[in-house]
Protein backbone atom coordinates (compact mmCIF):
# COMPACT_ATOMS: atom_id res chain seq x y z
CA UNK A 1 0.00 0.00 0.00
CA UNK A 2 1.44 3.39 -0.89
CA UNK A 3 2.37 5.64 1.98
CA UNK A 4 0.04 8.36 0.68
CA UNK A 5 -2.97 5.98 0.97
CA UNK A 6 -2.36 5.47 4.67
CA UNK A 7 -3.49 9.00 5.45
CA UNK A 8 -6.77 10.59 4.43
CA UNK A 9 -6.46 13.34 1.90
CA UNK A 10 -8.00 16.63 2.91
CA UNK A 11 -7.58 20.28 2.17
CA UNK A 12 -3.95 21.39 2.64
CA UNK A 13 -3.17 25.08 2.96
CA UNK A 14 0.34 24.48 1.58
CA UNK A 15 -0.97 23.08 -1.72
CA UNK A 16 -1.87 25.74 -4.31
CA UNK A 17 -5.47 25.80 -5.53
CA UNK A 18 -4.42 26.35 -9.14
CA UNK A 19 -4.74 22.97 -10.83
CA UNK A 20 -2.29 23.89 -13.58
CA UNK A 21 0.55 24.56 -11.11
CA UNK A 22 -0.38 21.62 -8.87
CA UNK A 23 0.32 18.89 -11.46
CA UNK A 24 3.51 16.97 -12.05
CA UNK A 25 5.17 17.86 -15.37
CA UNK A 26 6.17 14.20 -15.88
CA UNK A 27 3.14 12.05 -14.95
CA UNK A 28 0.46 14.68 -14.35
CA UNK A 29 0.25 13.57 -10.72
CA UNK A 30 -0.55 15.63 -7.65
CA UNK A 31 2.21 17.76 -6.15
CA UNK A 32 2.56 18.10 -2.38
CA UNK A 33 4.70 20.48 -0.38
CA UNK A 34 6.46 19.58 2.83
CA UNK A 35 8.98 21.46 4.92
CA UNK A 36 11.86 21.03 2.47
CA UNK A 37 10.62 20.32 -1.06
CA UNK A 38 7.76 20.14 -3.52
CA UNK A 39 7.41 16.63 -4.98
CA UNK A 40 4.97 14.42 -6.87
CA UNK A 41 3.02 11.82 -4.89
CA UNK A 42 2.98 9.29 -7.74
CA UNK A 43 6.42 9.29 -9.35
CA UNK A 44 8.36 11.09 -6.62
CA UNK A 45 9.73 13.84 -8.91
CA UNK A 46 11.11 16.76 -6.91
CA UNK A 47 9.97 19.90 -8.71
CA UNK A 48 11.39 22.56 -6.40
CA UNK A 49 13.45 22.47 -3.23
CA UNK A 50 13.76 24.87 -0.37
CA UNK A 51 16.57 27.38 -0.67
CA UNK A 52 19.40 27.05 1.80
CA UNK A 53 19.46 29.58 4.58
CA UNK A 54 23.10 30.48 4.94
CA UNK A 55 22.48 33.07 7.64
CA UNK A 56 23.30 32.73 11.33
CA UNK A 57 21.40 30.40 13.62
CA UNK A 58 19.32 32.58 15.93
CA UNK A 59 18.09 31.05 19.14
CA UNK A 60 16.36 32.43 22.19
CA UNK A 61 17.63 31.81 25.71
CA UNK A 62 15.68 33.44 28.53
CA UNK A 63 14.30 36.19 26.27
CA UNK A 64 17.84 36.94 25.12
CA UNK A 65 18.29 36.40 21.39
CA UNK A 66 21.77 35.18 20.55
CA UNK A 67 23.50 34.23 17.37
CA UNK A 68 25.15 30.82 17.50
CA UNK A 69 27.29 31.28 14.39
CA UNK A 70 30.96 32.20 14.66
CA UNK A 71 33.21 34.18 12.38
CA UNK A 72 33.59 32.98 8.77
CA UNK A 73 36.52 30.88 7.67
CA UNK A 74 39.58 32.87 6.75
CA UNK A 75 42.82 31.93 5.05
CA UNK A 76 44.74 34.39 7.23
CA UNK A 77 44.79 32.00 10.21
CA UNK A 78 46.76 28.80 10.51
CA UNK A 79 43.61 26.98 11.70
CA UNK A 80 41.34 28.92 9.27
CA UNK A 81 39.72 30.73 12.20
CA UNK A 82 38.18 27.64 13.81
CA UNK A 83 40.03 27.92 17.11
CA UNK A 84 38.36 29.19 20.26
CA UNK A 85 39.42 31.93 22.64
CA UNK A 86 39.06 32.19 26.39
CA UNK A 87 37.64 35.26 28.07
CA UNK A 88 39.37 37.43 30.65
CA UNK A 89 37.35 39.53 33.05
CA UNK A 90 33.70 38.88 32.17
CA UNK A 91 31.36 36.19 30.92
CA UNK A 92 29.24 36.12 27.75
CA UNK A 93 26.69 38.53 29.24
CA UNK A 94 29.29 41.04 30.39
CA UNK A 95 29.05 40.15 34.07
CA UNK A 96 32.16 40.20 36.20
CA UNK A 97 33.91 37.02 37.28
CA UNK A 98 34.92 35.95 40.73
CA UNK A 99 38.53 35.47 41.70
CA UNK A 100 38.12 31.71 41.56
CA UNK A 101 36.79 31.89 37.99
CA UNK A 102 39.58 34.24 36.98
CA UNK A 103 42.23 31.80 38.20
CA UNK A 104 40.46 28.97 36.42
CA UNK A 105 40.35 30.91 33.13
CA UNK A 106 44.03 31.74 33.51
CA UNK A 107 44.87 28.04 33.75
CA UNK A 108 42.59 27.29 30.79
CA UNK A 109 44.28 29.94 28.64
CA UNK A 110 47.69 28.57 29.55
CA UNK A 111 46.76 25.02 28.55
CA UNK A 112 45.01 26.29 25.43
CA UNK A 113 48.15 28.16 24.39
CA UNK A 114 50.24 25.03 24.89
CA UNK A 115 47.93 22.80 22.87
CA UNK A 116 47.10 25.30 20.15
CA UNK A 117 49.66 23.96 17.70
CA UNK A 118 49.69 20.30 16.85
CA UNK A 119 53.08 20.37 15.17
CA UNK A 120 55.97 22.63 14.30
CA UNK A 121 54.43 23.19 10.87
CA UNK A 122 51.38 24.79 12.50
CA UNK A 123 53.65 27.02 14.55
CA UNK A 124 55.50 28.10 11.41
CA UNK A 125 52.19 28.83 9.69
CA UNK A 126 51.03 30.96 12.59
CA UNK A 127 54.29 32.94 12.62
CA UNK A 128 54.28 33.38 8.84
CA UNK A 129 50.65 34.50 8.75
CA UNK A 130 51.30 36.98 11.56
CA UNK A 131 54.18 38.43 9.55
CA UNK A 132 52.00 38.65 6.43
CA UNK A 133 49.26 40.48 8.32
CA UNK A 134 51.84 42.91 9.69
CA UNK A 135 53.33 43.66 6.26
CA UNK A 136 49.98 44.09 4.51
CA UNK A 137 48.80 46.35 7.32
CA UNK A 138 51.92 48.50 7.10
CA UNK A 139 51.57 48.84 3.31
CA UNK A 140 47.81 49.45 3.40
CA UNK A 141 46.96 46.42 1.26
CA UNK A 142 43.49 44.92 1.27
CA UNK A 143 42.20 41.74 2.87
CA UNK A 144 42.12 39.93 -0.47
CA UNK A 145 45.87 40.45 -0.93
CA UNK A 146 46.44 39.28 2.65
CA UNK A 147 44.39 36.12 2.13
CA UNK A 148 46.10 35.33 -1.19
CA UNK A 149 49.52 35.80 0.39
CA UNK A 150 48.57 33.48 3.26
CA UNK A 151 47.30 30.84 0.82
CA UNK A 152 50.54 31.14 -1.13
CA UNK A 153 52.56 30.73 2.07
CA UNK A 154 50.59 27.59 2.94
CA UNK A 155 51.26 26.21 -0.55
CA UNK A 156 54.96 27.01 -0.23
CA UNK A 157 55.11 25.13 3.05
CA UNK A 158 53.34 22.10 1.58
CA UNK A 159 55.83 22.12 -1.32
CA UNK A 160 58.71 22.27 1.19
CA UNK A 161 60.00 25.61 -0.05
CA UNK A 162 60.61 26.93 3.47
CA UNK A 163 63.61 24.69 4.05
CA UNK A 164 66.81 26.70 4.20
CA UNK A 165 64.92 30.02 4.08
CA UNK A 166 63.70 32.36 6.78
CA UNK A 167 59.99 32.51 7.50
CA UNK A 168 60.09 36.32 7.41
CA UNK A 169 61.66 36.32 3.94
CA UNK A 170 59.14 33.87 2.50
CA UNK A 171 56.25 35.80 4.08
CA UNK A 172 57.44 39.08 2.53
CA UNK A 173 57.96 37.31 -0.81
CA UNK A 174 54.37 35.99 -0.65
CA UNK A 175 53.05 39.52 -0.14
CA UNK A 176 55.10 40.79 -3.08
CA UNK A 177 53.96 37.86 -5.24
CA UNK A 178 50.29 38.46 -4.38
CA UNK A 179 50.67 42.15 -5.27
CA UNK A 180 52.39 41.27 -8.58
CA UNK A 181 49.74 38.71 -9.53
CA UNK A 182 46.99 41.30 -8.95
CA UNK A 183 48.79 44.05 -10.88
CA UNK A 184 49.38 46.32 -7.87
CA UNK A 185 52.23 48.81 -8.34
CA UNK A 186 54.39 47.73 -5.41
CA UNK A 187 58.14 47.55 -5.75
CA UNK A 188 60.45 45.11 -4.04
CA UNK A 189 62.05 48.01 -2.17
CA UNK A 190 58.71 48.91 -0.57
CA UNK A 191 58.10 45.35 0.58
CA UNK A 192 61.65 45.02 1.92
CA UNK A 193 61.42 48.35 3.75
CA UNK A 194 58.76 46.97 6.13
CA UNK A 195 60.06 43.38 6.20
CA UNK A 196 62.31 42.08 8.95
CA UNK A 197 64.93 40.69 6.56
CA UNK A 198 67.20 42.12 3.90
CA UNK A 199 65.96 42.81 0.38
CA UNK A 200 68.22 40.10 -1.03
CA UNK A 201 66.46 37.40 0.99
CA UNK A 202 63.05 38.62 -0.12
CA UNK A 203 64.19 38.66 -3.74
CA UNK A 204 65.65 35.14 -3.55
CA UNK A 205 62.49 33.79 -1.91
CA UNK A 206 60.32 35.39 -4.58
CA UNK A 207 62.44 33.88 -7.35
CA UNK A 208 62.05 30.45 -5.77
CA UNK A 209 58.26 30.87 -5.46
CA UNK A 210 57.99 32.08 -9.05
CA UNK A 211 60.01 29.17 -10.46
CA UNK A 212 58.66 26.34 -8.32
CA UNK A 213 54.99 27.36 -8.21
CA UNK A 214 54.68 29.01 -11.63
CA UNK A 215 53.09 32.24 -10.43
CA UNK A 216 50.93 34.12 -12.96
CA UNK A 217 52.85 37.34 -12.37
CA UNK A 218 52.85 39.83 -15.22
CA UNK A 219 55.68 42.31 -15.92
CA UNK A 220 55.09 45.69 -14.32
CA UNK A 221 54.82 48.68 -16.64
CA UNK A 222 55.61 52.36 -15.94
CA UNK A 223 52.01 53.38 -16.66
CA UNK A 224 50.88 51.37 -13.62
CA UNK A 225 53.17 53.38 -11.32
CA UNK A 226 52.24 56.82 -12.64
CA UNK A 227 48.91 57.21 -10.73
CA UNK A 228 50.42 56.17 -7.39
CA UNK A 229 53.43 58.45 -7.78
CA UNK A 230 51.18 61.29 -8.88
CA UNK A 231 49.04 60.78 -5.78
CA UNK A 232 52.10 60.76 -3.51
CA UNK A 233 53.47 63.93 -5.11
CA UNK A 234 50.04 65.64 -5.26
CA UNK A 235 50.39 66.74 -8.87
CA UNK A 236 47.51 68.16 -10.94
CA UNK A 237 45.38 65.87 -13.06
CA UNK A 238 46.62 67.37 -16.33
CA UNK A 239 50.23 66.51 -15.46
CA UNK A 240 49.20 62.99 -14.49
CA UNK A 241 47.38 62.49 -17.79
CA UNK A 242 50.36 63.82 -19.73
CA UNK A 243 52.72 61.49 -17.84
CA UNK A 244 50.40 58.55 -18.60
CA UNK A 245 50.47 59.43 -22.30
CA UNK A 246 54.28 59.56 -22.26
CA UNK A 247 54.53 56.23 -20.46
CA UNK A 248 52.11 54.48 -22.82
CA UNK A 249 53.82 55.87 -25.91
CA UNK A 250 57.17 54.64 -24.59
CA UNK A 251 55.68 51.21 -23.84
CA UNK A 252 54.30 50.90 -27.36
CA UNK A 253 57.68 51.85 -28.77
CA UNK A 254 59.44 49.25 -26.62
CA UNK A 255 61.87 51.63 -24.93
CA UNK A 256 60.72 50.55 -21.44
CA UNK A 257 61.87 46.95 -21.81
CA UNK A 258 64.37 46.00 -19.14
CA UNK A 259 64.13 49.25 -17.17
CA UNK A 260 62.90 49.90 -13.67
CA UNK A 261 59.19 50.74 -14.11
CA UNK A 262 58.95 53.03 -11.09
CA UNK A 263 62.02 54.99 -12.18
CA UNK A 264 60.70 55.42 -15.70
CA UNK A 265 57.31 56.51 -14.31
CA UNK A 266 59.10 59.13 -12.20
CA UNK A 267 60.88 60.37 -15.32
CA UNK A 268 57.54 60.65 -17.13
CA UNK A 269 56.12 62.77 -14.32
CA UNK A 270 59.22 64.96 -14.29
CA UNK A 271 59.10 65.34 -18.07
CA UNK A 272 55.40 66.24 -17.97
CA UNK A 273 55.93 68.99 -15.40
CA UNK A 274 59.21 70.28 -16.78
CA UNK A 275 57.78 73.40 -18.42
CA UNK A 276 55.82 74.50 -15.38
CA UNK A 277 58.67 73.45 -13.04
CA UNK A 278 56.16 71.66 -10.86
CA UNK A 279 58.51 68.86 -9.75
CA UNK A 280 62.20 68.51 -9.14
CA UNK A 281 64.37 65.50 -9.89
CA UNK A 282 64.99 64.85 -6.20
CA UNK A 283 61.27 64.86 -5.36
CA UNK A 284 60.28 62.35 -8.01
CA UNK A 285 63.35 60.21 -7.29
CA UNK A 286 62.54 59.98 -3.57
CA UNK A 287 58.90 59.13 -4.30
CA UNK A 288 59.90 56.36 -6.71
CA UNK A 289 62.74 55.05 -4.54
CA UNK A 290 65.40 55.63 -7.18
CA UNK A 291 68.25 58.01 -7.87
CA UNK A 292 68.27 61.33 -9.67
CA UNK A 293 70.70 59.91 -12.25
CA UNK A 294 68.09 57.30 -13.22
CA UNK A 295 65.49 60.03 -13.63
CA UNK A 296 67.82 62.06 -15.86
CA UNK A 297 68.71 59.07 -18.03
CA UNK A 298 65.07 58.18 -18.61
CA UNK A 299 64.27 61.84 -19.25
CA UNK A 300 66.91 61.90 -22.00
CA UNK A 301 65.31 58.80 -23.50
CA UNK A 302 61.95 60.55 -23.51
CA UNK A 303 63.49 63.66 -25.07
CA UNK A 304 64.81 61.55 -27.96
CA UNK A 305 61.52 59.71 -28.34
CA UNK A 306 59.05 62.59 -27.85
CA UNK A 307 59.63 65.78 -29.76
Amino acid sequence: MPVSDSYPRSFDEDVPLDQHTNRCPECDGRLTINATERACEDCGLVVTGQRLDRGPDWSSFDDDTRRRAGAPLTAARHDRGLSTTSGYGSDGNGNGLSNRKRRQLHRLRREHSRGRYESKADRNLMYGFTEIRRITGALGLGDSIRDQACSLFRTAQSERLLRGRSIEGVAAACVYAAARCNGLPRTLDEIASVARVEQERVQNSYKSLNVELGLPAQPMTPSEFVPRLASDLDVPDRLQQRALELAREAERAGVTNGVQPSGFAAACLYRAGLRSKWLTQREVAEAAGTSTATVRNHRDTLDEFVR
